[in-house]
């Protein structure tokens, strides 16, 4: 089915995971799973989600902050029997190990992410996206978890920043791991998405915060971006680790919309001073690239890029799904839904003048 064909946007993904998968019920059920970063944002909302939906045995928080580990345990909505809290860095292969034992999923969300930041302390952010993937990765199949999931950044697509670069060698590092697991049975995939609406650093929170002032910054009003929740982008990783088979890249199908669109939504009476791209910024999203399109299966709410190593040759049809088309490209201005002002109003209902 083509991407332009997609059916009607609902403010929210809703064919990725309509309802409870009772298949991925019974997986979770009284399994253990650790997720590294677990007190970020998308740790926290995954969490608060596999608490609501599942019963684990185990549900292993594993991060270096120690207040926001505290302030997790204090929360009402997370008091259950079930949650671990084990701080750790994902920099020590040793202590990850440790964390691991007796756990059959992780989720490896943990990672530097300020483009800026990237650019003046580039070792640090090597340390930590490059290094501690590997150590996930050795860690995981030394101590004989099941399935991996590791999320991966639009950024990580020909990249124009170290940020980007330090992602791309990550999704590298998860997607290889498949070819030397041996007999492990561990399996891992990654998972890539765009920009998490309200996310820390993003344009809608500034827009809001700069609308109190008169008047916005805006890079390009015609540079486009791919939007989704963080609800949404935890329902994609849970359907994910459900039906991987190890080693491919999953890119679920988002709509998008203009910094000029966002814009205007939020601030309507705003006027707008042009600043120009920052340095590291791209005009459009790429989620999936031209060179890449040979490997790459469409499905109705999602795309498979499947690996080019060698493990892969034995799991050729077992995902179904459509080849597209030599040349084909995903980006947020090209073969992708575009959100009407509506949409966006509902999408974007928290940040909206009261």
């Amino acid at each position: 089915m083509p991407v332009g064909d997609c059916a009607a946007f609902k403010f929210r993904i809703d064919l990725i995971i309509k309802k409870v998968s009772y298949d991925l019920f019974i997986m979770l059920n009284d399994k253990s799973i650790l997720i590294t970063g677990g007190t970020g944002s998308f740790g926290q909302s995954f969490v608060k989600t596999v608490l609501r939906r599942y019963r684990p045995k185990r549900l292993i928080v594993y991060s270096r902050d120690e207040w926001k580990q505290s302030e997790m345990q204090a929360n009402p909505e997370l008091k259950d029997n079930a949650l671990r809290y084990f701080l750790g860095d994902v920099r020590d292969k040793d202590r990850l190990y440790l964390a691991m034992q007796g756990v059959d999923y992780v989720i490896h969300s943990a990672a530097l992410k300020q483009v800026p930041a990237a650019e003046y302390n580039p070792h640090e952010f090597i340390k930590t996206n490059v290094d501690g993937a590997t150590n996930v990765v050795e860690s995981a199949l030394q101590a004989g978890v099941k399935k991996i999931v590791a999320l991966s950044t639009d950024k990580a697509v020909n990249p124009v920043n170290l940020y980007g670069a330090t992602k791309l060698c990550s999704d590298k590092v998860f997607i290889a791991a498949n070819s030397y697991a041996g007999g492990s049975g561990t399996i891992c995939s990654v998972v890539r998405y765009g920009n998490v609406v309200g996310s820390r650093g993003s344009v809608v929170p500034l827009f809001a915060k700069q609308r109190n002032l008169g008047r916005l910054t805006i890079t390009n009003p015609q540079m486009t971006r791919f939007l989704i929740t963080l609800q949404e982008g935890v329902d994609f990783v849970l359907s994910s680790l459900e039906c991987m088979v190890g080693g491919e890249l999953f890119v679920p199908k988002i709509p998008a919309c203009s910094v000029a669109d966002i814009a205007r939504v939020i601030a309507p009476d705003c006027p707008w001073k042009t600043i120009g791209l920052r340095p590291g910024e791209k005009m459009h999203e790429i989620l999936i690239p031209e060179d890449e399109a040979r490997n790459v299966l469409e499905f109705e709410n999602h795309f498979v890029i499947q690996p080019i190593q060698s493990f892969w040759g034995n799991k050729i049809g077992i995902l179904g799904g459509v080849s597209c088309s030599e040349g084909f490209l995903y980006a947020s201005n090209c073969n992708c839904r575009n959100l009407s002002d509506d949409e966006l109003e509902v999408l974007l209902q928290d940040f909206l003048p009261s």
